[in-house]
């Protein structure tokens, strides 16, 4: 039977823990960006970058691969930073236009493909590596933004965790971009969105488990 002095001494313990307070954006982006050089670096010190990765940019098909998730990712980042203060909610309508970009890439090659091209387009020589390497560089922005995360007071915390996945899924991407020769919207569109969609859900797994408060 709980008494009366039990009850005040848990409202004490709970007192006594500390509240989470508005989250140092700047000092979070630098932590995040610090550990995504550091994964971005480790993959491209062994797999290289293209050596035609100027003459490629020229192409604007090309170019979006590259700009495409850049540009998803610097529209979640700062949702996901507006989400870990209480009061705020930051709209995720944004999002769509990168996304939207992509799918009419996807689909005006896929209109364009000859049947017996479809396949072998959209599986390329490389999905393999490119998913390895997205997760990859991945890991450790994942792993230290959502340890600093925690330093703000989200009330949806998946949402948030899913938001920071998709923001570093997307660098991961774009940067893996600077190594990948595979240029066909069915290939990257599909296999950087996948890499993309696996970070959001491990995003989203962390957040649930380490965003609580």
């Amino acid at each position: 039977m709980t008494t009366p002095q039990d009850t005040d001494a848990f409202i004490a313990s709970l007192a006594a823990r500390p509240t989470p307070g508005p989250l140092d954006l700047p000092r979070a982006a630098g932590w995040i960006g610090g550990a995504f050089a550091v994964g971005l670096g480790a993959v491209l010190g062994s797999l290289g970058i293209r050596p035609d990765l100027g003459a490629a940019l020229q192409d604007p098909v090309t170019l979006a691969k590259n700009a495409l998730p850049l540009l998803l990712a610097c529209l979640a980042l700062p949702i996901a930073f507006l989400t870990t203060r209480p009061e705020r909610d930051g709209p995720v309508w944004p999002l769509i236009v990168p996304v939207a970009l992509a799918a009419g890439l996807f689909v005006l090659q896929a209109v364009n493909t000859a049947p017996t091209n479809f396949l072998p387009e959209l599986m390329g020589q490389t999905a393999g590596a490119c998913l390895i390497s997205i997760t990859a560089i991945s890991a450790l922005p994942l792993v230290v933004g959502i340890r600093t995360l925690r330093q703000g007071a989200t009330t949806r915390p998946i949402r948030t965790g899913a938001l920071l996945g998709l923001a570093i899924g997307a660098l991961a991407a774009a940067g893996y971009a600077l190594h990948c020769d595979e240029d066909a919207p069915l290939f990257y569109v599909t296999w950087y969105g996948i890499g993309i969609l696996i970070s959001t859900g491990i995003g989203a797994l962390a957040g649930h488990k380490y965003l609580r408060w």
